[in-house]
């Protein structure tokens, strides 16, 4: 009998009222969203302004700078902040694209990072190779430069596909830092097996090789560059991107109501 009044009590009319508030909330975000145009705002993180376009991509499409630059922008702040003694750079798309078109290097010094204490930069690739075009190109790969050992190594989704960029990429950011650079194409690298998922092999990748080869590595221990082998499960990456975009959403709607 105890139990039969508890289940008719006021902790399941509680309960009953929060599903409805939580059904219309719900509801009313659904409907926000299907009012968006594709060039809106749907979340801004600190310097990455995320339109619904952008998040759109996220779903089964080529991701945009944008998103690239928000996984950048969030490795750097709930990841790199852990270890404030590391110096390794991200750098973010359009900056990768300046440095790849621009023949003077040094020209960009102003605009770019300083570089003078860094270990590792990592460079996300885009095969543009037109500047009139916003958001061209048609497939992205990833570079990480060991400032160290002088080497760059170059992961490509669809090998060589960007195999030139990556190169032009290398030689100039070795101009940059005053100290040539060897270049490493690394064919051994996960591949995709359609032609929209690049960019999302570039942030599990990234996160991957900060995270597990440079940052918890042991200092006296040799580290393997190679991601030969590594399985990329680009389908749940998409989702769990999307669903921190999501959550960092669903906290600014709480602060503004």
């Amino acid at each position: 009998m105890a139990n039969n009044k508890t289940a008719s009590g006021p902790f399941p009319q509680f309960c009953y009222r929060w599903m409805i508030r939580r059904q219309r909330s719900l509801q009313r975000a659904y409907l926000q969203d299907l009012q968006l145009r594709p060039d809106d705002a749907y979340l801004s993180y600190y310097d990455v302004r995320l339109t619904k376009e952008d998040v759109d991509t996220l779903k089964n499409d080529w991701l945009t700078d944008n998103v690239i630059a928000f996984w950048e922008e969030l490795l750097e702040r709930e990841q790199l902040k852990h270890y404030p003694n590391s110096n390794i750079v991200l750098l973010r798309p359009s900056m990768s694209f300046m440095l790849i078109q621009t023949a003077d290097p040094l020209s960009l010094k102003d605009a770019l990072p300083d570089f003078s204490r860094t270990t590792h930069i990592f460079l996300p690739i885009n095969d543009c190779r037109n500047v009139e075009i916003a958001e061209g190109g048609s497939h992205w790969s990833l570079l990480l430069v060991s400032v160290l050992d002088r080497i760059a190594f170059h992961y490509d989704s669809l090998y060589p596909h960007n195999t030139r960029e990556a190169e032009v990429a290398t030689h100039r950011l070795g101009k940059l830092l005053g100290k040539p650079l060897k270049f490493l194409d690394l064919p051994d690298s996960p591949q995709q097996d359609n032609s929209s998922d690049c960019g999302v092999f570039v942030c599990l990748q990234m996160r991957h090789l900060l995270m597990k080869r440079l940052l918890t590595a042991p200092s006296e221990q040799a580290v393997s560059m190679s991601l030969a082998g590594k399985d990329v499960d680009a389908t749940s990456g998409r989702k769990e991107i999307l669903k921190i975009i999501e959550s960092f959403r669903r906290e600014g709607e709480k602060r503004r109501s």
